[in-house]
């Protein structure tokens, strides 16, 4: 038995903006169907003995300590430059404007 008519998929397409038609309207009912029953089955198969996961394995923290350490020389950095100018980046103007 549907759960999603082509009905309700019309009113929400409609809320979001979404022109669709009449062979979407019913092929996106049936695949929500499909989509609902397959929560519906995760939903029974979930006890409260079994803690919520959002990953099947334990994750830690992958990101190094935020330690402030000394920055390169600017002569350094701006050696790899296309260009340079005054201790800085020259880039080409986009604006228009001096």
């Amino acid at each position: 038995m549907s759960t999603i008519s082509r009905d309700e998929v019309a009113r929400v397409a409609a809320l979001a903006r979404i022109e669709l038609r009449s062979d979407e309207l019913d092929r996106l009912a049936g695949e929500l169907d499909v989509i609902v029953e397959s929560i519906a089955k995760v939903s029974a198969v979930a006890t409260p003995e079994v803690p919520a996961t959002s990953h099947p394995l334990p994750m830690s923290n992958v990101f190094r300590a935020d330690e402030p350490v000394p920055s390169l020389p600017v002569e350094d950095v701006l050696a790899a430059a296309p260009d340079a100018e005054d201790g800085r980046f020259a880039v080409p103007q986009i604006l228009g404007e001096e």
